[in-house]
C-alpha cells in the first residue's frame, strides 16, 4: 500500500538528574561538593534512505520517544548521553508541525538527516553550585525536558517528469511502456489512485524518472476527487508531460481537457505553471484522432510543442522521450513551494528556544491562579522539590522572573492558590 501523508508524535528524550554527593575520600577532611552531571538525553533524528518509496511503516508505529541521558554520579562523573533516535524515511518527505503548520524539514537526499525533537540538557550537580558563600550545596538540577511535538510527514514524489491528464487519457499506459513499471491499467476511471514511478532510458543512453499521478478532475485543488492527494505529488516534478486524450472517445473536447487541467494547476499553486510543459496527443490510432488534433492545434500558440502519440501502438515515442531528456537537462530543480526564501532545505527551527521568560496567568472557575508557558514549566520540571535549597532557588527564579509581581497584579494575596501543571502552592507575601 502506498502512504504519503501521516501524524507521528516525537519526544526527545529527558536529559538525565543531575546528582548531590560530597567527597569521602580516606585522609579529605571536609570533602567539597563532587556531584556530576547528567547526560544529554537522546535527539529524534530523521534521516532519508533512497531504498524507502512510502510512509507505510509509520501507520503501524506513530510514537516516537527517545532515550533519556544517564544521572550524574557521585566523584562528580558525568551520566553518558542518550545515542540519538534514527528513523529512516524516504527522499521527497516533507516534515511539518501539525499545530502551527510550519514547515521543519524537507528531506530530499540520500544521508541528508534533520533534528526533529531535540533531547534535553543534562541537569547540573551540586558541585556546579559550590560558591565562596556556599562551599557544600545540597542542590542539584532534574534533566530538562526532551522538546515533544506532533509532526506531519507529506511525502512528495521526487520524479523529473510527471504525466498529468484528465482519468483515462493512457497515462499509466505510457509509463508501462517507456518503463519497467507495472501501475494497474484498466477501462474505468481512477484506475490508478497512488503514484507510480518508473525509470526510463533514452536510445541515446539518458535516463530519467517519470511519474505516473492519479487522474485530475475539474475542482481538485479544492479536494474533488484525488485532490490535494495528486497535487502534492506534481509540485516536485521538473517537467511536466500534459498527456490528452485526442480520439474524444470519452465525450469530451481536447482543447478543453487541456484549460481545465492546466487551470487546475494554476489554481493549487501559480508556481505550478512556471514548469515547462509538454502537450502528448495520445490514442492517434484512434478514428477522429487525426482531426481532433488539427482543430486542437489552431487553437493554441504556434510555439506550442504537441507530440502525436499512440501508447497502446507505441507509436512516437521515441521523439517524446528525446524532448523530454533534452527539456530535463536546461530545466534547474524548483524549490519547494513553501519553503521561506531564506531557508535551507533542511532548517529545522526550534521556537521554542527563543520564547524567552515568558509565562501567562489565568484564573481557575475555583479562583485559583493558574501559570502556563514554556519557560516556567521547563523550570519547575528541572527542580528537585525533595529539598530545600532547590525549592529556594525556584522561588528566586519565579520572583526573577516577575512572575510574584505579576500574581499581586493580577489581585493574589496571602493564601491565595496557584497551580502550575498538576501541582498547587500557595501565595505568600
Amino acid at each position: 500500500m502506498f502512504v504519503d501523508h501521516v501524524k507521528v508524535y516525537v519526544r526527545g528524550g529527558d536529559g538525565g538528574d543531575g546528582m548531590v554527593a560530597f567527597r569521602r575520600e580516606k585522609y579529605v577532611p571536609n570533602g567539597g561538593p563532587a556531584g556530576g552531571d547528567g547526560g544529554k538525553g537522546a535527539n529524534v533524528v530523521f534521516i532519508v534512505q533512497e531504498g524507502l518509496r512510502t510512509l507505510m511503516d509509520f501507520r503501524y508505529k506513530r510514537i516516537f520517544k527517545a532515550d533519556r541521558g544517564t544521572h550524574g554520579m557521585s566523584a562528580n562523573k558525568h551520566g553518558a548521553k542518550a545515542e540519538d533516535l534514527v528513523i529512516e524515511v524516504p527522499p521527497g518527505t516533507v516534515v511539518k508541525d501539525a499545530d502551527t503548520g510550519e514547515t521543519i524539514a524537507d528531506l530530499v537526499e540520500h544521508g541528508q538527516t534533520a533534528i526533529i525533537a531535540k533531547g534535553g540538557r543534562g541537569g547540573r550537580g551540586n558541585s556546579r553550585f559550590a560558591t565562596p558563600a556556599n562551599p557544600a550545596p545540597e542542590l542539584s538540577e532534574k534533566g530538562e525536558p526532551g522538546f515533544e511535538r506532533n509532526v506531519i510527514l507529506e511525502l512528495k514524489v521526487l520524479a523529473d517528469a510527471g504525466l498529468v491528464g484528465f482519468p483515462s487519457v493512457g497515462k499509466s499506459t505510457l509509463l508501462s511502456v517507456v518503463s519497467a513499471a507495472k501501475p494497474k491499467i484498466a477501462e474505468y476511471h481512477f484506475t490508478t489512485i497512488v503514484p507510480n514511478l518508473g525509470m526510463v532510458e533514452t536510445e541515446d543512453q539518458r535516463s530519467f524518472v517519470m511519474a505516473d499521478l492519479p487522474g485530475l478532475i475539474e475542482g481538485a485543488h479544492e479536494g474533488i476527487g484525488l485532490g490535494h492527494q495528486f497535487l502534492r505529488h506534481i509540485e516536485r516534478t521538473r517537467v511536466i508531460v500534459h498527456v490528452i486524450d485526442m480520439s474524444g472517445m470519452e465525450g469530451r473536447d481536447p482543447y478543453e481537457d487541456y484549460l481545465t487541467i492546466n487551470k487546475e494547476l494554476e489554481q493549487y499553486n501559480m508556481r505550478l505553471t512556471e514548469r515547462p510543459q509538454l502537450i502528448v496527443a495520445n490514442k492517434m490510432d484512434m478514428p477522429d484522432a487525426e482531426e481532433n488534433l488539427e482543430e486542437f492545434r489552431k487553437k493554441l500558440p504556434e510555439d506550442a510543442r504537441i507530440f502525436p502519440i499512440s501508447a497502446l501502438s507505441r507509436q512516437g515515442l521515441n521523439n517524446l522521450l528525446f524532448a523530454i531528456a533534452d527539456l530535463l537537462e536546461v530545466t534547474p530543480e524548483f524549490p519547494m513551494i513553501d519553503e521561506e526564501a531564506d531557508e535551507s532545505e533542511s532548517s529545522v527551527l526550534y521556537r521554542h528556544e527563543s520564547e524567552g521568560d515568558g509565562f501567562n496567568i489565568t484564573r481557575d472557575p475555583d479562583g485559583a491562579y493558574v501559570l502556563s508557558g514554556y519557560a516556567i514549566e521547563r523550570l519547575f520540571k528541572m527542580t528537585d522539590f525533595s529539598r530545600e535549597d532547590s525549592i529556594r532557588r525556584f522561588a528566586r527564579q519565579m520572583r526573577g522572573m516577575g512572575i510574584d509581581d505579576a500574581l499581586r497584579e493580577r489581585g493574589a494575596e496571602d493564601g491565595d492558590t496557584v497551580r502550575l501543571l498538576e501541582f498547587e502552592f500557595e501565595f505568600t507575601e
